[in-house]
Protein backbone atom coordinates (compact mmCIF):
# COMPACT_ATOMS: atom_id res chain seq x y z
CA UNK A 1 0.00 0.00 0.00
CA UNK A 2 2.88 2.36 0.75
CA UNK A 3 4.14 1.96 -2.82
CA UNK A 4 0.65 2.71 -4.14
CA UNK A 5 0.35 5.86 -2.03
CA UNK A 6 3.76 7.06 -3.12
CA UNK A 7 2.85 6.50 -6.76
CA UNK A 8 -0.40 8.42 -6.34
CA UNK A 9 1.47 11.32 -4.73
CA UNK A 10 4.00 11.28 -7.58
CA UNK A 11 1.24 11.22 -10.20
CA UNK A 12 -0.57 14.11 -8.47
CA UNK A 13 2.60 16.22 -8.66
CA UNK A 14 2.97 15.28 -12.33
CA UNK A 15 -0.63 16.33 -13.00
CA UNK A 16 0.12 19.74 -11.52
CA UNK A 17 3.31 20.12 -13.57
CA UNK A 18 1.66 19.12 -16.81
CA UNK A 19 -1.40 21.28 -16.16
CA UNK A 20 0.85 24.29 -15.55
CA UNK A 21 2.58 23.75 -18.88
CA UNK A 22 -0.78 23.34 -20.61
CA UNK A 23 -2.08 26.75 -19.53
CA UNK A 24 1.24 28.64 -19.52
CA UNK A 25 1.27 29.49 -23.28
CA UNK A 26 -2.01 31.39 -22.93
CA UNK A 27 -1.12 32.92 -19.55
CA UNK A 28 -4.43 31.91 -18.04
CA UNK A 29 -6.73 28.93 -17.78
CA UNK A 30 -8.32 26.23 -15.69
CA UNK A 31 -5.26 25.41 -13.64
CA UNK A 32 -7.08 25.56 -10.31
CA UNK A 33 -9.28 22.60 -11.18
CA UNK A 34 -6.20 20.44 -11.77
CA UNK A 35 -4.58 21.65 -8.56
CA UNK A 36 -7.63 20.84 -6.47
CA UNK A 37 -8.50 17.47 -8.00
CA UNK A 38 -4.96 16.17 -8.60
CA UNK A 39 -4.87 13.56 -5.81
CA UNK A 40 -8.33 12.20 -6.57
CA UNK A 41 -7.68 12.03 -10.32
CA UNK A 42 -4.27 10.47 -9.70
CA UNK A 43 -5.77 7.73 -7.53
CA UNK A 44 -8.58 7.17 -10.02
CA UNK A 45 -6.38 6.95 -13.11
CA UNK A 46 -3.51 5.19 -11.42
CA UNK A 47 -5.34 2.60 -9.33
CA UNK A 48 -9.08 2.26 -9.92
CA UNK A 49 -10.23 3.23 -13.41
CA UNK A 50 -9.81 0.24 -15.71
CA UNK A 51 -9.45 1.48 -19.30
CA UNK A 52 -11.75 -0.37 -21.65
CA UNK A 53 -13.88 -1.71 -18.80
CA UNK A 54 -15.03 1.09 -16.51
CA UNK A 55 -16.72 4.32 -17.52
CA UNK A 56 -15.59 7.82 -16.59
CA UNK A 57 -17.86 10.86 -16.58
CA UNK A 58 -16.29 14.32 -16.21
CA UNK A 59 -19.35 16.41 -15.39
CA UNK A 60 -17.75 19.91 -15.28
CA UNK A 61 -16.13 20.13 -18.70
CA UNK A 62 -13.31 22.44 -17.60
CA UNK A 63 -12.02 19.76 -15.19
CA UNK A 64 -10.91 17.76 -18.22
CA UNK A 65 -7.46 19.36 -17.86
CA UNK A 66 -6.71 17.02 -14.95
CA UNK A 67 -7.75 13.95 -16.93
CA UNK A 68 -5.60 15.00 -19.88
CA UNK A 69 -2.59 15.52 -17.61
CA UNK A 70 -3.01 12.16 -15.89
CA UNK A 71 -3.49 10.32 -19.17
CA UNK A 72 -0.39 11.88 -20.67
CA UNK A 73 1.70 10.96 -17.64
CA UNK A 74 0.49 7.35 -17.94
CA UNK A 75 1.18 7.16 -21.67
CA UNK A 76 -2.45 7.27 -22.82
CA UNK A 77 -1.89 10.60 -24.57
CA UNK A 78 1.30 11.67 -26.31
CA UNK A 79 3.24 14.78 -25.37
CA UNK A 80 2.54 16.06 -28.87
CA UNK A 81 -1.20 15.71 -28.32
CA UNK A 82 -1.00 17.39 -24.94
CA UNK A 83 0.85 20.35 -26.43
CA UNK A 84 -2.25 21.15 -28.52
CA UNK A 85 -4.44 21.67 -25.44
CA UNK A 86 -6.79 24.62 -25.86
CA UNK A 87 -5.68 25.46 -29.39
CA UNK A 88 -8.08 26.00 -32.26
CA UNK A 89 -8.96 22.70 -33.91
CA UNK A 90 -7.45 20.54 -31.19
CA UNK A 91 -9.36 17.53 -29.91
CA UNK A 92 -8.04 18.47 -26.46
CA UNK A 93 -10.31 21.42 -25.90
CA UNK A 94 -10.07 23.51 -22.74
CA UNK A 95 -13.70 22.69 -21.96
CA UNK A 96 -14.72 19.15 -22.83
CA UNK A 97 -17.22 18.42 -25.60
CA UNK A 98 -18.89 15.39 -27.14
CA UNK A 99 -15.69 14.62 -29.08
CA UNK A 100 -13.37 14.76 -26.07
CA UNK A 101 -11.17 11.65 -25.77
CA UNK A 102 -10.60 9.63 -22.58
CA UNK A 103 -14.08 10.11 -21.14
CA UNK A 104 -17.43 8.48 -21.80
CA UNK A 105 -19.30 11.71 -21.11
CA UNK A 106 -18.48 15.31 -20.36
CA UNK A 107 -21.02 18.07 -20.10
CA UNK A 108 -21.38 21.62 -21.25
CA UNK A 109 -24.14 22.73 -18.90
CA UNK A 110 -23.12 21.98 -15.33
CA UNK A 111 -24.95 19.49 -13.15
CA UNK A 112 -25.70 16.89 -15.82
CA UNK A 113 -22.91 14.38 -15.34
CA UNK A 114 -24.36 12.42 -12.44
CA UNK A 115 -27.51 11.77 -14.45
CA UNK A 116 -25.37 10.35 -17.23
CA UNK A 117 -23.45 8.17 -14.79
CA UNK A 118 -26.66 6.78 -13.33
CA UNK A 119 -27.96 6.11 -16.83
CA UNK A 120 -24.79 4.22 -17.76
CA UNK A 121 -25.03 2.09 -14.62
CA UNK A 122 -28.69 1.24 -15.10
CA UNK A 123 -28.13 0.42 -18.78
CA UNK A 124 -25.29 -1.93 -17.82
CA UNK A 125 -27.54 -3.68 -15.32
CA UNK A 126 -30.30 -4.14 -17.89
CA UNK A 127 -27.75 -5.53 -20.37
CA UNK A 128 -26.35 -7.93 -17.79
CA UNK A 129 -22.95 -6.23 -17.57
CA UNK A 130 -22.01 -6.70 -13.94
CA UNK A 131 -18.33 -5.88 -13.76
CA UNK A 132 -18.32 -2.31 -15.09
CA UNK A 133 -18.03 0.58 -12.66
CA UNK A 134 -18.99 4.17 -13.42
CA UNK A 135 -16.88 6.95 -11.92
CA UNK A 136 -18.23 10.50 -12.07
CA UNK A 137 -16.16 13.58 -11.27
CA UNK A 138 -18.45 16.37 -10.10
CA UNK A 139 -17.91 19.75 -8.42
CA UNK A 140 -19.41 21.40 -5.37
CA UNK A 141 -20.74 24.29 -7.44
CA UNK A 142 -22.84 21.78 -9.32
CA UNK A 143 -24.69 20.97 -6.10
CA UNK A 144 -26.64 24.18 -6.71
CA UNK A 145 -28.27 22.40 -9.65
CA UNK A 146 -31.49 20.50 -8.93
CA UNK A 147 -30.62 17.88 -11.52
CA UNK A 148 -27.78 16.61 -9.31
CA UNK A 149 -30.20 15.77 -6.52
CA UNK A 150 -32.71 14.21 -8.91
CA UNK A 151 -29.91 11.95 -10.13
CA UNK A 152 -28.90 11.19 -6.54
CA UNK A 153 -32.45 10.12 -5.68
CA UNK A 154 -32.66 8.01 -8.83
CA UNK A 155 -29.36 6.24 -8.21
CA UNK A 156 -30.19 5.49 -4.59
CA UNK A 157 -33.70 4.26 -5.44
CA UNK A 158 -32.30 1.82 -8.00
CA UNK A 159 -29.36 0.91 -5.74
CA UNK A 160 -26.85 1.65 -8.45
CA UNK A 161 -23.85 0.53 -6.44
CA UNK A 162 -21.55 0.68 -9.45
CA UNK A 163 -21.71 4.49 -9.37
CA UNK A 164 -18.90 6.26 -7.53
CA UNK A 165 -19.02 10.07 -7.53
CA UNK A 166 -15.87 12.03 -6.75
CA UNK A 167 -16.99 15.43 -5.51
CA UNK A 168 -14.26 18.07 -5.71
CA UNK A 169 -15.31 20.42 -2.91
CA UNK A 170 -12.92 23.32 -3.56
CA UNK A 171 -15.44 26.07 -2.72
CA UNK A 172 -14.77 27.79 -6.05
CA UNK A 173 -16.98 28.73 -8.96
CA UNK A 174 -17.09 31.45 -11.59
CA UNK A 175 -19.06 33.89 -9.41
CA UNK A 176 -16.79 33.44 -6.38
CA UNK A 177 -16.62 31.12 -3.38
CA UNK A 178 -19.49 28.66 -3.46
CA UNK A 179 -20.48 29.37 0.13
CA UNK A 180 -21.05 33.05 -0.70
CA UNK A 181 -23.44 32.14 -3.52
CA UNK A 182 -25.49 29.30 -2.02
CA UNK A 183 -25.31 27.42 1.25
CA UNK A 184 -24.78 23.79 0.28
CA UNK A 185 -23.69 22.43 3.65
CA UNK A 186 -24.05 19.99 5.23
CA UNK A 187 -22.88 18.18 2.11
CA UNK A 188 -22.22 14.86 3.86
CA UNK A 189 -25.59 14.83 5.58
CA UNK A 190 -27.44 15.62 2.37
CA UNK A 191 -25.91 12.70 0.45
CA UNK A 192 -26.48 10.31 3.35
CA UNK A 193 -30.12 11.39 3.59
CA UNK A 194 -30.52 10.56 -0.10
CA UNK A 195 -29.41 6.99 0.60
CA UNK A 196 -25.80 7.16 -0.56
CA UNK A 197 -22.67 5.85 1.07
CA UNK A 198 -20.80 9.10 1.69
CA UNK A 199 -17.40 9.96 3.12
CA UNK A 200 -15.94 13.42 3.77
CA UNK A 201 -12.14 13.57 3.44
CA UNK A 202 -9.09 15.76 2.97
CA UNK A 203 -8.83 15.51 -0.80
CA UNK A 204 -5.11 16.20 -0.76
CA UNK A 205 -4.29 13.32 1.63
CA UNK A 206 -3.53 10.35 -0.61
CA UNK A 207 -4.11 7.83 2.19
CA UNK A 208 -7.59 9.22 2.84
CA UNK A 209 -8.33 9.29 -0.89
CA UNK A 210 -7.42 5.63 -1.31
CA UNK A 211 -9.33 4.60 1.79
CA UNK A 212 -12.39 6.39 0.44
CA UNK A 213 -12.17 4.64 -2.93
CA UNK A 214 -11.78 1.23 -1.28
CA UNK A 215 -14.81 1.83 0.94
CA UNK A 216 -16.87 3.08 -1.99
CA UNK A 217 -16.09 0.08 -4.16
CA UNK A 218 -16.99 -2.30 -1.33
CA UNK A 219 -20.41 -0.75 -0.65
CA UNK A 220 -23.57 -1.92 -2.40
CA UNK A 221 -25.02 1.59 -2.48
CA UNK A 222 -23.99 4.38 -4.83
CA UNK A 223 -21.08 6.21 -3.22
CA UNK A 224 -19.80 9.76 -3.08
CA UNK A 225 -16.31 10.81 -2.02
CA UNK A 226 -16.47 14.40 -0.78
CA UNK A 227 -12.91 15.63 -1.28
CA UNK A 228 -12.20 18.93 0.48
CA UNK A 229 -9.58 20.70 -1.61
CA UNK A 230 -8.02 24.01 -2.59
CA UNK A 231 -7.54 25.51 -6.05
CA UNK A 232 -4.06 26.74 -5.14
CA UNK A 233 -2.80 23.57 -3.45
CA UNK A 234 0.65 22.42 -4.50
CA UNK A 235 1.97 25.72 -5.85
CA UNK A 236 3.00 28.09 -3.07
CA UNK A 237 3.99 30.70 -5.65
CA UNK A 238 0.32 31.38 -6.35
CA UNK A 239 -1.07 34.26 -4.29
CA UNK A 240 -3.60 33.20 -1.62
CA UNK A 241 -6.29 35.29 -3.30
CA UNK A 242 -5.71 33.82 -6.78
CA UNK A 243 -8.96 33.29 -8.69
CA UNK A 244 -9.08 29.53 -8.47
CA UNK A 245 -11.71 29.16 -11.15
CA UNK A 246 -9.66 30.77 -13.93
CA UNK A 247 -6.12 31.55 -12.87
CA UNK A 248 -4.09 34.27 -14.59
CA UNK A 249 -0.43 33.37 -15.00
CA UNK A 250 2.00 36.15 -15.94
CA UNK A 251 5.37 34.91 -17.18
CA UNK A 252 7.21 35.53 -13.90
CA UNK A 253 4.62 33.53 -11.95
CA UNK A 254 4.86 30.69 -14.43
CA UNK A 255 8.61 30.52 -13.90
CA UNK A 256 8.32 30.51 -10.11
CA UNK A 257 5.65 27.82 -10.22
CA UNK A 258 7.64 25.76 -12.73
CA UNK A 259 10.71 25.85 -10.50
CA UNK A 260 8.69 24.95 -7.44
CA UNK A 261 7.09 21.93 -9.12
CA UNK A 262 10.37 20.76 -10.64
CA UNK A 263 11.98 20.82 -7.19
CA UNK A 264 9.12 18.91 -5.55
Amino acid sequence: MTTQLNETARLARAIRRRALEMVAPQGFGYLGQALSSAEAVAALYGSYLRPGTDRFVCSPGHYIIAAYAAAAELGRLSDEQLATYGRNGSELEAIGTERTPLVDLTCGSLGQGLSGAAGFALADRLRGIGDRRVFALISDGELEEGQVWEAAMFAAHHRLGKVVAILDANNSQVDGPVDTITTIEPILGKWESFGWHAVDIDGHDVAEVHRAFEEALADERPSVIIARTSTVHGIDALPPDADGHFIKLPADLVERARKELSDA
